[in-house]
């Protein structure tokens, strides 16, 4: 007999089954609520994605950082 495999929620922690075709929608989510709740997060910009600043960036920072010091 094949092993069930179990898979935690990507958003609730909850442990689920992949065994019908529905949850495979939803992948890696357990349901359609939590999967629209981490899209809802990733709409609000409550995720981000870094990466490294280039220099010309840093410069930019820091010259407008001095300018709203100025203010």
């Amino acid at each position: 007999m094949p092993e069930i495999k179990k898979y935690k929620c990507a958003l609730c922690k909850k442990e689920y089954v992949r065994s019908s075709v529905k949850a495979e929608d939803y992948f890696p989510f357990c349901s359609e609520r939590c999967r629209l709740m981490d899209l809802g997060s990733w709409l609000k910009e409550e995720y981000v994605t870094s990466r490294p600043l280039k220099e010309e960036e840093l410069v930019e920072l820091a010259n407008a950082e001095g300018e709203e010091k100025e203010e």
